[in-house]
């Protein structure tokens, strides 16, 4: 990821090469514009933001030690992986509420279909709000001004 990926105007940054081959914007919290921010102001354009110790660029397997280490120093078993990683920002959306929509664009799915498998029972309510949505009223219920006391 180079400098001109992260856009402090939009707050996001984009995955140029993801998994899938396709590039995707990815939306950050307030903290995660800070940290980017910091790790991107007054460096051009076309240098890379994260580098290895020695300066040379990540390779594709490179962070995996290091996650192991920091799982391990954090008691976290099994090890963090990118891949958890990209789990748990899923289940945070879908928990909050997020629309399926909105949790499948921000991880790169083509469509709903996985998200919904992998992150709507996180999300209790979109079942039910989604059929509340789509189904019509059945005109069985006359209005009534009944209340019911506490």
């Amino acid at each position: 990821m180079k400098v001109a990926d992260y856009s402090p105007e939009s707050g996001m940054v984009t995955v140029r090469l993801s998994k899938a081959g396709k590039s995707r914007h990815v939306a950050l919290n307030d903290e995660g514009r800070t940290l980017f921010q910091g790790l991107t102001v007054g460096r051009a354009s076309r240098e890379l933001i994260f580098v290895r110790d020695d300066s040379d660029p990540w390779g594709i397997s490179h962070q995996k030690r290091r996650l192991e280490n920091a799982s391990a120093h954090a008691n976290i078993d099994p090890p963090a992986t990118f891949h958890i990683l990209c789990h748990t920002y899923g289940s945070a959306l879908a928990m909050k509420g997020v629309p399926m929509g909105v949790i499948a664009a921000q991880l790169g799915h083509a469509d709903t279909r996985m998200t919904e498998r992998h992150y709507a029972h996180l999300a209790p309510s979109y079942v039910a709000d989604t059929i509340r949505a789509a189904l019509p009223g059945f005109g069985i219920l006359s209005p009534s001004n009944l209340v019911r006391l506490a």
